[in-house]
């Protein structure tokens, strides 16, 4: 095996059609794109070269500052919501419910599998405020508070959001952490008991030091995922009310097939894919950083 793996020919010859497909189908539609940046117009009307003038439209689109500032708040905030109650259920499985842990991974985890118009549509129905009040409403009336127009407003909608967000996919990420804690030497955890720390003190001092890994990657899926958001939201608030709910994936869709500008819907997708190049390289960074003076 090793003198396999050792021949470049070989190796090659494996791995070739499997990176010719992938650059086909993965790395040619992204260059591709990235050169309509460079052009204005569309299939139809056919395309017009304008040079860096789309690059130069970012800086100056207003509707491009609202949806990157609701992009980035959604993904800071949605990242933070989604590993801190992960890492909290993974907690909960691996410490306390134990062996009996199975039964509420599955139910946890079943919100991932459920299609997105669903969760959407249910969120519609438990926040509604008219015709009829939906459960939130009718709860908020129980207490002698007044009810919320959850989704007329962009301040309201965004809670909506994140909270469809973190519940549909805690399951996911309390999975992930999990299996990075049961991976913790229990001989580990035992010696930490033995000197005084538990609960808490456990917790901080032993299982979050070890589980700094699979926590690191738990915010890279998280960012990356959020900063893409795209089906949840035009399921639920089309980006409404206005444009106060419109993410960069959304308004890129917007500016692309129904306005019919694709080179400016290629310069949004630049903006977002540098955005999350950026971040990425951040964190990692940031990890690198930490595990030196550690």
């Amino acid at each position: 095996m090793n003198r396999i793996l050792g021949d470049r020919r070989i190796v090659a010859l494996l791995l070739g059609p499997a990176l010719l497909v992938y650059s086909a189908v993965m790395l040619l539609p992204v260059v591709w794109s990235f050169g309509y940046t460079l052009f204005e117009g569309n299939a139809i009307s056919g395309f017009e070269y304008v040079g860096l003038a789309n690059l130069r439209e970012l800086f100056s689109d207003p509707d491009v500052r609202d949806a990157l500032w609701f992009t980035v708040r959604f993904a800071v905030v949605l990242t933070v919501v989604q590993v801190a109650v992960g890492y909290g259920l993974a907690l909960l499985y691996v410490f306390l419910l134990r062996r009996a842990s199975s039964l509420v991974r599955t139910l946890v985890f079943f919100p991932v599998v459920l299609p997105t118009v669903a969760v959407a549509l249910l969120f519609q129905q438990l926040f509604e405020s008219a015709p009829r009040m939906g459960p939130v409403n009718q709860l908020l009336d129980l207490v002698g508070l007044s009810p919320v127009d959850w989704f007329a407003s962009g301040g309201t909608s965004f809670v909506v959001i994140v909270l469809m967000e973190a519940w549909r996919s805690m399951g996911f990420y309390a999975v992930l952490l999990y299996a990075g804690l049961v991976d913790i030497p229990d001989e580990l955890l035992e010696s930490g008991r033995i000197d005084g720390a538990h609960g808490l003190r456990l917790v901080r001092h032993i299982v979050l030091p070890l589980s700094t890994p699979v926590l690191l990657s738990s915010v890279i899926f998280s960012i990356n995922g959020t900063l893409k958001v795209f089906d949840s939201v035009l399921a639920l608030t089309q980006g409404g009310p206005g444009n106060t709910t419109t993410p960069l994936t959304l308004y890129m869709y917007q500016t692309s097939f129904t306005y019919g500008q694709y080179g400016f819907g290629s310069a949004i997708a630049l903006l977002l894919s540098a955005l999350c190049l950026i971040v990425t390289l951040a964190i990692f960074r940031s990890a690198r950083r930490d595990r030196t003076e550690a």
